[in-house]
């Protein structure tokens, strides 16, 4: 790899990573590959290393990494993702256009609900959301309040599933349309509910719980089984819970 190749590549980042989504290690990669994202450039430092990654974990992207690839310098690499992946591969994608996602969200009738996170306060968190709704196949993530749930923290943590459904910020009168269930303690037992495709499944945060806007559009109030003097279930195994119940009994029949 000559020093010309990689200031190249180095000066091709720098030009697109202001308005554009950080893929950080290969499995985000992989993920944004297989939903549709428009991804480049991918850089990494040894890219013989990632395609033998590719062919043993996902050959179906094998050949689009191929031509997307970069080697450069580890020192290089590190200057554009300091806190980098094991994987040693990073890659910059255009982030999906915030109508087409509205547009996906509003559309019913609709097959799968929608999670709403009411001002979640971890990056982390809503990162795992994420990757949770992709794999229950939800038709998005919603949240209010001042993170950007396309932070580089949530891509990272949502394994890149951002690109295999539809995540937004909104306010709380923008919100999808389809019945509000809130998750609440003093709501009925889940377990008793039959939570609607077109559901809305609001999330408060772990410490303050959902807000006094969203408790007053809930159309109906549900809790989680817990044993009595737990204060609460992390953000994502919440999400897990609701959805596991929502889809169920249709994974069952």
């Amino acid at each position: 790899m000559t020093e010309d190749a990689t200031g190249i590549a180095v000066r091709q980042w720098g030009e697109l990573a202001p308005g554009a989504v950080l893929l950080d290690g290969f499995h985000a990669i992989k993920h944004a590959l297989r939903f549709g994202a428009r991804v480049g450039p991918v850089l990494t430092t040894d890219a013989a290393a990632v395609l033998a990654l590719a062919d043993r974990l996902a050959d179906d992207v094998t050949e689009v990494l191929r031509g997307l690839l970069t080697e450069v310098d580890r020192d290089a690499l590190r200057g554009l993702v300091p806190r980098g992946h094991t994987t040693e591969v990073a890659a910059l994608a255009a982030r999906p256009a915030r109508e087409d996602n509205l547009a996906a969200l509003a559309r019913r009738p609709r097959p799968a609900p929608v999670v709403l996170l009411d001002n979640p306060r971890n990056l982390g968190n809503v990162g795992a959301v994420v990757r949770l709704a992709a794999g229950f196949g939800a038709t998005g993530v919603v949240t209010t309040g001042d993170l950007d749930p396309w932070h580089q923290n949530a891509v990272r943590a949502g394994a890149g599933l951002h690109y295999a459904t539809a995540v937004e910020r909104v306010e709380t009168d923008g919100l999808p349309p389809g019945p509000l269930f809130a998750l609440d303690p003093e709501g009925e037992d889940i377990r008793s509910v039959v939570l609607p495709d077109d559901a809305v499944l609001a999330f408060g945060s772990e410490r303050h719980g959902i807000s006094d806007e969203v408790r007053a559009r809930a159309d109906r109030l549900v809790s989680l089984p817990m044993r009595p003097q737990v204060s609460s279930y992390n953000l994502a195994t919440s999400v897990g819970m609701a959805l596991f119940h929502w889809g169920g009994p249709k994974a069952a029949g």
